[in-house]
């Protein structure tokens, strides 16, 4: 695959995570694999956008179904101990 050398302004501390997590030496993989994933998120809203504009707004039970099978089921909250 073809590269491109770019010179990019990246605020510090996202800098400093992204090497930290990546390595320095693989810094332009992960930064690459950042943006194939930014750009497929993209590609997915305007394929939605274009499907609601077709189709209509998705019902929100619908929505709410779909919502609770990807979550699963809601666990209650724990209820905390009190020390003595």
């Amino acid at each position: 695959m073809a590269m491109s050398k770019v010179s990019l302004s990246i605020e510090e501390d996202v800098l400093a995570e992204a090497r930290e997590r990546a390595g320095r030496r693989e810094l332009s993989a992960y930064v690459s694999e950042a943006l194939r994933r930014q750009l497929q998120h993209d590609r997915l809203g305007e394929l939605l956008g274009e499907m609601e504009a077709e189709s209509g707004p998705i019902p929100d039970d619908v929505m709410e179904e779909a919502r609770q099978l990807w979550r699963g089921p809601v666990a209650e909250p724990k209820q905390r101990r009190r020390s003595a």
